[in-house]
């Protein structure tokens, strides 16, 4: 038998080494209760967890967190600080993993709002304020895959911001291969095609919207086919970096931000080739009275004829010009 057993079945046998003496109530429901929860553990029913209550400063993000954590600031997060501070703790552990750094015992694999909304509490006046985590051993893979799963869903992270972590994933642990990231992931190859092309769109296209939280994947399958051709890609590309320095006014407090939507409306029309203008029927033709002398231009407009020369021409160029013209406008 196990350590852990003996240990549970000590704490149990505790209680019978002396002579019996009766119970009331109270004590036989708390015996059930202890004696419920023993063959829990010893069924894997019950899992235990160690959570601590730590510094938030002694944690930093993972590298490879899949959250932007310099995008979070007070507004996007006001909803978990106002609820923190109104249940007076911290309801969700964040999931963290142990690392040998001198500045910090944990990094956050899972839970970095949670992490900056307690930071925020701390640093204005809410000092009473603590990070619960959840310390776990874990490989970068299994952290990544924690880290999706349980972020997936979430509306707070961007689609691009997911499209890049995917992209990083399955360079670095998949060998580049969809179909093996998408099994691991129990998602569909064209679903993780698409948050990869949104990965793999221009720095032009990505700055051209006022966020990347603003930047959708639907918006790469928009693009996507005007990317494709040299012929619409140059255009496309010059236009986004013109609204690119649109925002980045916009960002600096000059003028307002193009909306997403006006954003890719732009860029769809400077992908449309211009209409060529219909050549203009003319019966414009050419006499000399011999090659390689200046001769006169005739045009018929309407039931007129009208003929042009340069008034530098020779009065011999222009005779045997319009005997040219003559002869080809009465001999048929």
């Amino acid at each position: 038998m196990s350590k852990k057993h003996d240990a549970i079945f000590d704490d149990v046998l505790s209680d019978l080494d002396g002579p019996a003496r009766p119970t009331s109530g109270r004590e036989s429901a708390r015996f059930l209760k202890r004696s419920t929860t023993i063959n829990d553990r010893m069924s894997g029913e019950l899992e235990e967890k160690t959570l601590r209550w730590v510094d938030p400063s002694e944690c930093r993000m993972w590298e490879r967190h899949n959250r932007d954590y310099a995008l979070l600031n007070e507004e996007n997060c006001r909803d978990l600080i106002d609820g923190i501070r109104a249940q007076g703790r911290q309801e969700f552990a964040a999931v963290v993993r142990p690392i040998d750094d001198p500045n910090f015992k944990y990094e956050v694999i899972c839970g970095a709002r949670r992490h900056f909304a307690v930071s925020w509490l701390r640093a204005n006046n809410y000092t009473q304020f603590k990070y619960l985590v959840e310390p776990r051993e874990m490989s970068d893979e299994e952290a990544f895959r924690l880290a999706d799963i349980e972020n997936r869903e979430r509306e707070d992270i961007s689609d691009y911001e997911r499209a890049i972590d995917y992209a990083d994933a399955i360079a670095r642990y998949y060998g580049g291969k969809q179909k093996a990231m998408a099994e691991r992931l129990e998602v569909s190859q064209p679903w993780l095609s698409r948050y990869l092309a949104l990965a793999s769109l221009p720095a032009q296209i990505v700055g051209a919207f006022p966020s990347i939280r603003d930047l959708k994947e639907r918006h790469a399958r928009d693009l996507k086919p005007l990317l494709a051709r040299p012929a619409t890609a140059d255009p496309v590309l010059a236009q986004a970096a013109r609204i690119e320095a649109q925002q980045q006014s916009a960002r600096n407090g000059r003028g307002p931000f193009v909306d997403p939507m006006d954003v890719v409306k732009q860029l769809r029309r400077a992908a449309e080739e211009p209409k060529a203008k219909p050549a203009r029927k003319t019966d414009e033709v050419t006499f000399r009275r011999s090659a390689g002398e200046k001769g006169i231009v005739t045009r018929k407009k309407g039931r007129k004829f009208l003929i042009e020369f340069e008034d530098s021409m020779s009065e011999a160029s222009l005779r045997g010009a319009l005997d040219a013209f003559l002869k080809a406008r009465f001999s048929k």
